[in-house]
């Protein structure tokens, strides 16, 4: 099997000038599949190209300060500081959170290549570009895991 075997078209992205508000929006209602169950991370091209990708993690950095994880706060307090927080950087654009060294896979990758590159750089998605270099599908973790228990499952009916 090969990346283009198990990969999820990539229907909705971001550009580089969208807001953080507004990519939270459509990462909240994206469209999986025949409906629409909201996405983890998000592709984002800039003028067709692969310029980032942004994920919850990259939302949670941008809404920390900083000077936070410097700095022990003892006795500080967190309470309503997310909301706020939150509200602070919704305007500010997703070139500047956004993962810029994106890894990449090939429509024609096996698996493994694919598996290899989830566990040594703890990724949840992968890209998949065609020979152009233009992203036409992801990899989610669960797509790999659905490919091995394919794997185990077929070769178990065969016995």
């Amino acid at each position: 099997m090969k990346a283009k075997d198990i990969m999820e078209p990539v229907k909705e992205t971001l550009t580089p000038e969208t807001t953080l508000k507004e990519a939270v929006n459509r990462m909240r209602v994206a469209r999986r599949g025949d409906g629409r169950v909201g996405v983890k991370g998000m592709i984002v091209l800039d003028n067709g190209k692969l310029a980032g990708i942004v994920s919850i993690k990259d939302i949670l950095k941008a809404i920390i300060p900083s000077y936070m994880t410097l700095t022990e706060l003892g006795e500080f307090t967190w309470d309503g500081m997310l909301e706020q927080m939150a509200k602070k950087v919704a305007g500010r654009k997703v070139e500047e959170i956004m993962t810029k060294d994106v890894i990449t896979v090939s429509e024609d990758s096996p698996l493994m290549e694919c598996a290899d590159l989830v566990v040594k750089h703890g990724l949840h998605r992968l890209p998949v570009l065609d020979r152009d270099k233009k992203v036409v599908g992801m990899i989610y973790i669960r797509d790999l895991y659905q490919a091995i228990v394919q794997a185990l499952f077929e070769k178990e009916d065969k016995r």
